[in-house]
């Protein structure tokens, strides 16, 4: 039953007559194709710049306005059009009939949908104001997020990490044949300015995405350009921002300009960021001691290295880095079924320190003279092809895409003079049909999409005194490897009454993968070269009961699973001081089976809860374990006896969670927002089970948002829970060398104090301010080497045209 706030307007004060214009009540902003009809069902929308078309209406009619996460309005139409009647529309506290894309790879309903879900739509990146995509991951309480340096960011869901979390954007996935199983930063390579909407899904997301979709799928969507819809006219606008944020020295600007015209549009992007050192928070407990602390750092004086000690020990001195984005869109509508895109996204850094590994000291000195990630590039070209009513779908789909990837990895031990350099370039080709239909109550969905990755790996070290150059031992095989993939997957929905939808779905995968080693020199590997070829069978089913329109409960059954790829397989990589993983050629793929059970209320259309619980079980799960080279054990790595580990197949384990979320409009223009999460995993063994990596400990958030015409307040405080050594994995990617406990692991509970706000002045002009940790509490991620920030004053200013 629809709440509707009346607008009733005396013809007499509008005697001159109206123009309407349908607008956000806090931004100001025009609500596009927002629905605006009559008691007689006769309907238009509001145009792009959200104004509406009053064909077919009558003078006197009272005219209903609804919009996707607005509340509804009303008002009288008078028959005239000289002046302007702007009509505000205010944001709802939740929306269980928000369109979500990701779980089926088409619009849909997001309550006819058995699988958790977590939607971030543009506003709400906008009024979160994040440096980076990870950061705004983190905001929302629903994600945890690792961090081994300011430029970096690695997201955890359910417990899965990296390689087992599958990021797509625009219908395109990221993950490639080197990501990695412990932990990832590319997350950062996506520009969140330019996100109309993040759709996370919780668990396996196999049938539809296929390997690497177990603890679930972040797809990020970028905005497209906007035709006009008036013949004739030509609609430009754009957006720009300068931000600054004092705990980082941050300085960021962005803008992006639209021009459509009624079949042609083109969305031009580009975003800079300027990252100076973090400052970590003060105030810490006593029994911290230094910890945390960048005590020193190294310096190269007179040709030799020095260590320098920090007169500021709460500066993180060495984690500074830029980085730029760019996007370019156009869109062909050729007719109302066809519609073309073409998409350009490219994305660079500079230099990124590793800022954990320059912490590292052997023998009372520093490891590491330096450690930083060279300039890491993504490349994208993508072509879209959208159709619409044909002879056997309603919707369908072609996506074609080429990525291309560059990163390296750059060290220098203290007081040395040589330093070496790898560097990784991936070349992805990928393609993806899908199509829908609907036959009466039956949704079909159908699709396949394939896959080729080449990747390259070279290496050489360089003697920075005299500038000469030899090679050096490659982090991947060093002869080339390649990865391909391909896929056909059938859903089917079945809306067997308005209370009850049944679907499910099955996915036939299979991965071919290639790794050559040539050169011994470095490493004395037993095998030349190796190849997998691995088939996967995934289904899922799940069911959806509505009672009325205040109860949800769904229940989910799903399998996934993750092929080896050539970072599993073929990785030479130091992943902690003294621990050297070499590779594993026997490595077989991991399946996970998981079932959701999920409870949904609504309170007077106000209060809106939902409990998701889970249990995941894994087959064959792929952990680092101690391994043996040759018959040994330890080998001599940079100078250092290292332990040989290796990826390799654990039997069984077992992930557990739960999650709590809460939207509420407590009084009128006052709204409360809370997320919980825990999470538990164990490896199991004949004897006692151990703890499994990756596990965060619980985490959420809580907060109170004020919203009124141009205004936004918000205060919430964002929450996590300790760590303690019983629950840490030793020898996986727990990192307990960073933690309190650099022995048996320790990470403490914390949590900050934060608030935001947002005026808009005029239509084109708003102000953010934000202050975050204002207790400026020192704390550290579970996992991570690198200190949170400390407080933080951060000002925008935004202007739109």
């Amino acid at each position: 039953m629809y709440r509707y706030i009346l607008f009733f307007l005396c013809l007499a004060i509008y005697s001159n007559a109206q123009n309407v214009k349908v607008l956000d009540k806090v931004t100001l902003q025009a609500i596009p194709y927002a629905t605006v009809k009559n008691s007689k069902n006769t309907s238009t929308q509001t145009n792009e710049k959200g104004q509406i078309n009053f064909v077919g209406f009558s003078t006197g009619d009272s005219l209903f306005v609804t919009a996707l996460g607005y509340q509804n309005a009303a008002f009288v139409w008078n028959g005239k059009t000289t002046e302007t009647l702007k009509i505000y529309l205010s944001e709802k506290s939740y929306s269980m009939s928000e369109v979500v894309i990701s779980a089926n790879k088409f619009d849909e309903k997001r309550k006819d949908i058995p699988q958790q879900i977590n939607v971030i739509n543009a506003r709400e990146m906008e009024f979160a104001n994040q440096q980076n995509t990870a950061d705004l991951l983190t905001t929302t309480g629903n994600a945890f997020v690792q961090k081994s340096q300011m430029g970096g960011g690695s997201p955890v869901l359910r417990g899965f990490e990296a390689s087992r979390v599958l990021m797509v954007i625009d219908g395109v996935r990221m993950n490639n044949a080197i990501y990695r199983a412990g932990h990832l930063q590319n997350v950062m390579r996506v520009d969140n300015n330019m996100l109309d909407k993040t759709e996370v899904i919780f668990g396996p997301g196999s049938v539809m995405y296929g390997s690497d979709a177990l603890g679930g799928v972040m797809h990020f969507y970028t905005k497209n350009p906007v035709l006009s819809t008036d013949s004739g006219k030509t609609n430009v606008g754009g957006n720009a921002y300068v931000r600054y944020s004092s705990a980082n020295n941050e300085k960021t600007a962005h803008a992006d300009v639209n021009v459509g015209f009624k079949k042609f549009g083109s969305l031009t992007s580009i975003t800079f960021s300027d990252f100076g050192d973090m400052r970590m928070g003060a105030k810490r407990k006593s029994e911290y001691g230094t910890w945390g602390q960048r005590t020193f750092y190294v310096e190269r004086i007179n040709g030799i290295d020095s260590t320098i000690t920090n007169s500021n020990p709460e500066l993180q001195v060495g984690s500074a880095y830029q980085q730029y984005d760019v996007l370019q869109k156009f869109m062909f509508k050729q007719s109302e079924k066809v519609n073309h895109v073409l998409n350009f996204q490219y994305s660079a850094t500079g230099d990124v320190p590793r800022t954990d590994r320059l912490t590292d000291v052997r023998g009372g000195k520093p490891r590491f003279a330096e450690w930083y990630y060279g300039p890491e590039k993504r490349m994208m070209v993508s072509y879209a092809l959208n159709l619409t009513k044909g002879s056997f779908y309603d919707r369908g789909k072609v996506v074609l895409a080429y990525q291309d990837i560059e990163e390296s990895r750059v060290t220098r031990q203290y007081r040395r003079d040589t330093k070496t350099s790898q560097i990784e370039n991936v070349k992805v080709a990928t393609i993806n049909v899908d199509f829908s239909k609907k036959i009466k109550q039956h949704e079909l969905r159908y699709g396949i999409d394939a896959a080729y990755n080449d990747v390259n790996s070279t290496a050489f070290t360089q003697n920075i005194v005299t500038g000469s150059e030899k090679p050096d031992a490659t982090r991947y095989a060093d002869g080339g490897a390649n990865m391909a993939w391909g896929a056909a997957y059938f859903t089917h929905a079945w809306e067997i009454s308005e209370k009850l939808i049944l679907s499910e779905g099955i996915r036939f995968s299979t991965t071919q993968l290639n790794a050559s080693f040539v050169d011994k020199t470095f490493f004395p590997f037993p095998y030349n070269d190796v190849k997998q070829s691995n088939n996967a069978v995934n289904g899922n089913i799940g069911l959806v009961f509505m009672p009325d329109n205040s109860w949800r409960f769904a229940i989910y059954g799903s399998s996934g699973f993750r092929s080896p790829n050539v970072d599993d397989l073929s990785k030479v990589f130091e992943s902690s001081p003294g621990t050297l993983i070499v590779p594993n050629p026997t490595i077989k793929p991991e399946y996970t089976y998981t079932g959701d059970v999920s409870i949904g209320k609504t309170f007077a259309e106000k209060v809106s809860m939902e409990i998701v619980g889970y249990y995941t079980h894994v087959n064959n799960l792929m952990s680092v374990k101690p391994f043996t080279l040759n018959g040994a054990s330890t080998i001599d790595f940079a100078g250092v006896t290292s332990n040989v580990v290796a990826m390799q197949n654990t039997e069984k384990a077992f992930v557990t969670g739960a999650s709590y979320n809460l939207s509420a409009e407590v009084a009128k223009g006052w709204f409360i927002n809370g997320a919980y999460t825990f999470t538990y995993g164990r490896l199991k063994t004949d004897t006692v089970n151990y703890p499994l990596d990756h596990i965060p400990p619980m985490f959420g958030k809580l907060g109170l948002t004020y919203k009124t015409k141009q205004l936004r307040i918000e205060a919430f405080t964002l929450f996590n829970g300790g760590k303690y050594s019983p629950d840490y994995n030793l020898f996986g990617e727990d990192n307990q060398v960073y933690s309190l406990n650099p022995v048996k692991g320790y990470s403490p509970a914390w949590y900050t104090i934060n608030m935001r706000a947002a005026y808009q002045f005029t239509s084109l002009l708003q102000v953010q301010l934000a202050l975050e940790n204002i207790m400026d509490t020192y704390y550290r991620q579970f996992a991570s080497g690198f200190s949170a920030s400390g407080r933080n004053i951060s000002a925008t200013l935004r202007v739109k045209f």
